[in-house]
């Protein structure tokens, strides 16, 4: 099975997330994250270092669990910083 190329919107995106992922971990270690949620602490390195920059819904809610954070709250810190748009005039 081929895959099609990733964005660039993609690609940031998951940088986002593995950020996001790495500093909402703090000091505790991949593999208590990762075996919190199921995954293989690989996995999660992968994801945290943008190697996976597109992981599974479920992958993405177990981990948000494991971290103690909602998925709204996930969305709303992983999502990009809108653009701002001067106005003519």
């Amino acid at each position: 099975m081929v895959r099609t190329p990733l964005t660039p919107e993609e690609r940031l995106r998951g940088e986002r997330l593995g950020r996001l992922l790495r500093e909402a971990r703090g000091r505790r270690s991949m593999a208590d994250i990762a075996g919190c949620a199921g995954i293989s602490a690989e996995t999660l390195r992968k994801i945290e270092t943008g190697r996976a920059p597109t992981p599974a819904f479920f992958t993405v809610a177990a981990l948000a669990g494991a971290l103690g954070m909602s998925m709204d709250e996930l969305l709303l810190r992983c999502a990009p910083e809108p653009e701002i748009i001067p106005l003519a005039g």
